[in-house]
């Protein structure tokens, strides 16, 4: 690492860098068995996978995360570094799901958890069940489709959330400003995690190269965004009808594992996982 120089200093030193030089962090291959910890969530692990601008993490219980491989996103001994990818292919090892995870033979299932995780729609259910249906029946998690989350406030009073009966949440368009984070703010209980993704629609989630589209098209203000989809798509029927039913069908098919899905899904999910599968303190 390159040895930090005072503004008074760097002027007399000749070893020291112009004040307006970037300091340079180091770039780590993402070796499987590298140790770092995850700067923004405090997540510790050894590497285990990577895969495009993703890394996989896994920590001393076993658990396993995604994370993007950004800039100054992880620290070794708690200086900052780059995460980047290997040079060489990626090393052949234990079996994994198709969530990242180690693939764990179930010889019988898991009776079901008192704690649930709710997501937005049928879409988002089958899309969650896809890449971690695996993990979930492992851990006994049951995730259950909400119908919007409008009523959300009431529905989480129902649920009656306790320390062995945990709630999570999976919002669409979770971001500032919009109907669903003013929506989620009434939420607040210890036991509730409420996280979400920022885009429209659970659809935009699935990158777009694993459809073959070079990106989501825009949808004009007014125009329903999944036929509006369909349409810029040329996803129709004979009669230039624009029908959501099968183009979901095409984008969840075109999905097999986390890797064609966005990372910020990815952080997601596994966080509410995490959260309703916590032992009780």
């Amino acid at each position: 690492m390159l040895p930090r120089h005072s503004a008074s200093n760097a002027g007399s030193s000749p070893g020291a860098l112009p004040p307006h030089r970037r300091r340079e962090l180091p770039q780590l291959p993402a070796e499987p068995g590298l140790v770092v910890e995850d700067a923004a969530s405090g997540f510790c692990g050894a590497v285990v996978q990577c895969e495009r601008d993703v890394v996989l993490l896994e920590d001393g219980k076993g658990r396993v995360r995604g994370f993007p491989m950004r800039r100054a996103a992880f620290l070794i001994d708690g200086d900052p570094v780059t995460l980047v990818r290997p040079a060489g292919p990626a090393t052949a090892g234990t079996a994994r799901s198709t969530s990242g995870s180690v693939q764990v033979v179930v010889r019988r299932a898991r009776t079901a958890r008192a704690s649930r995780i709710w997501v937005e729609g049928k879409h988002d259910a089958e899309l969650v069940e896809r890449v971690w249906g695996h993990d979930l029946r492992v851990d006994g998690v049951v995730v259950e489709p909400l119908d919007g989350v409008d009523c959300l406030a009431e529905r989480v009073a129902e649920f009656n959330p306790a320390p062995h009966r945990r709630l999570g949440v999976l919002v669409d368009h979770l971001v500032a400003g919009s109907k669903e984070s003013r929506l989620v703010q009434v939420v607040r209980s210890p036991h509730v995690l409420v996280t979400g993704h920022p885009y429209v629609d659970i659809w935009q989630a699935v990158r777009p190269a694993a459809l073959g589209i070079p990106r989501w098209p825009d949808v004009p203000r007014g125009v329903p965004w999944k036929q509006g989809v369909c349409l810029a798509l040329g996803w129709v029927d004979n009669r230039g009808i624009a029908d959501p039913a099968p183009g979901w069908c095409r984008v969840l098919d075109s999905v097999a594992s986390f890797r064609d899905l966005e990372p910020d899904l990815l952080g997601a999910v596994e966080a509410l996982i995490d959260f309703v599968t916590a032992e009780p303190q």
